[in-house]
This record gives structure tokens, C-alpha cells and sequence, in this order.
């Protein structure tokens, strides 16, 4: 493959994901890391991308499809109830990871009372958190990816492999029978992370997500435990995943 196809493919792979780590782009191409260094310091002479440690992501993001603010405004009532309902689950004291999703972040509105110790790669929820002497925050460190308000990398996913939780409280861009699904691949190798680190699993989705595919699989539907959703959920599909054994709760 020519310097110049490998170029394309490499701006091609960020436009959709917009953030790679080396080791990713190295897969993509299947070319080694050294070269993959080439080719986006010679992206990055162009203006095309910004080099991050360990990786790159776009310049300049095409849409704000993902972006935190955004996201968070999209059924606000239901995320809202949502987070009430997962505080509900939550223990005393418990060692609870919650990821970078936007409901995930309205579920942390409402643990204050449970005194939890948090592990976030959020922004959003760290900075919730930053004024509160009850709760104890471990933020996961990493490449800090503003539009996401998360951090990512392979700093991120090492924090997590060195944790022991209750609970990890996950969003998703999508479930269905075939198990859960994420809009963005960066935050996948995370999110399994927060899975194996976890002695329970509730992803929080609300009712516009039951039944969609989204870009990247994440997990069978054996590795959660509970999903709590709004009211609007379909009831045929939640039956459906009922009888998988997975505990369903409407917000």
C-alpha cells in the first residue's frame, strides 16, 4: 500500500471514529507502528489531525453527533428517571465505575446520599464531584477527548484493569437481543475493561436505544446483569430480554 492510500484510509478511520490510538491504526492497516508514526506526522504537517500520546484524533470533528453537551439534552425527563431509578440500586459505601455516557452522568446526580467511592474516565461526573467532601473520586487519567467529555487510551484502560468494583454503571448506544452495541469504537476497549473490573453490570438505556444496532459491538447479553430504562421502552423486546436473564427496570 502506497504512503498516500495508507494517508486516506488513516483520515477515513478518524472521520468515523475520530480518535485512534497507534496500535489501532497499525490493525487497520496492517502496517507497523512506525510507520503508522509517518504517516500522521505527515497528516498532522497538513492540518488534518492533531497527534495525541499514543494516538491522533481529528483537527477539526466534522459533526457534534457525539459531543457531551449535545447528547445530554436528548431525553432529558427519561435519563432523568433513569438515574433515579439506578441510584436506587446502588449500596452504602460501594466501589461503583461509571463511564462517559450521558445518562450515566444523571445517575450521579442522585448517589450523594450513598456515600459511593467513584472511578470515572467523565469529565462531567469528576467535575460534579469535585466540590463534594462526601464522595471519593478516582478519575482514570488518559487522553482527555473534549467533545466527549471522557478520557481515552491506553492510560485509561490500564486504570481500569487495576480496579476491583461492585458495580459499573454503563451507557450504550444500542441493545437488542444479539447484546449491546457503542456509537464510538474508542471507548470499547474501555467499557470492557469496566465490565471485568465489575462484580455487577447496569447499563443505563433509555427507550430510543431498545432495539437498535450501533456502530461497534460491545457484549453479549450474559455479561450484564441489569438495564434500566424509561417507560417508553417496547414491552415485546423487553419480555424478549427478560427471558435471557437479564434484570430489566423501568425508570
Amino acid at each position: 500500500m502506497q504512503a498516500e492510500e495508507r494517508q486516506k484510509k488513516i483520515f477515513d478511520y478518524l472521520k468515523k471514529v475520530e480518535f485512534a490510538s497507534l496500535e489501532d491504526l497499525s490493525t487497520q492497516l496492517d502496517v507497523s507502528v512506525s510507520t503508522v508514526r509517518r504517516d500522521l506526522t505527515i497528516l498532522e504537517g497538513g492540518g488534518k489531525l492533531r497527534r495525541t500520546h499514543g494516538g491522533a484524533r481529528l483537527a477539526i470533528p466534522e459533526s457534534d453527533e457525539f459531543a457531551f453537551a449535545s447528547r445530554d439534552v436528548h431525553q432529558f425527563n427519561e435519563k432523568e428517571s433513569i438515574g433515579r431509578a439506578v441510584a436506587k440500586l446502588i449500596g452504602p459505601n460501594q466501589t461503583v465505575i461509571m463511564d462517559a455516557g450521558s445518562t450515566v452522568y444523571h445517575v450521579a446526580k442522585y448517589l450523594e446520599p450513598m456515600t459511593p467511592h467513584i472511578v470515572t474516565n467523565s469529565l462531567p461526573i469528576a467535575n460534579h464531584y469535585a466540590a463534594n467532601h462526601q464522595v471519593e473520586v478516582i478519575v482514570s487519567g488518559g487522553v482527555i477527548y473534549p467533545r466527549l467529555g471522557v478520557m481515552v487510551g491506553p492510560l485509561a484502560i490500564h486504570a481500569f484493569s487495576e480496579i476491583n468494583a461492585d458495580v459499573a454503571i454503563m451507557g450504550a448506544g444500542g441493545i437488542t437481543l444479539t447484546g449491546i452495541s457503542n456509537s464510538h469504537v474508542l471507548l470499547i476497549d474501555i467499557q470492557l475493561a469496566m465490565i471485568k473490573a465489575a462484580r455487577k453490570v447496569i447499563f443505563c438505556i433509555d427507550h430510543t436505544k431498545i432495539g437498535r444496532h450501533s456502530l461497534t459491538r460491545l457484549c453479549d447479553l450474559d455479561q450484564v446483569d441489569t438495564i434500566v430504562t424509561d417507560a417508553a421502552a417496547p414491552p415485546e423486546l423487553i419480555a424478549q430480554i427478560r427471558a435471557k436473564g437479564v434484570e430489566v427496570i423501568l425508570g
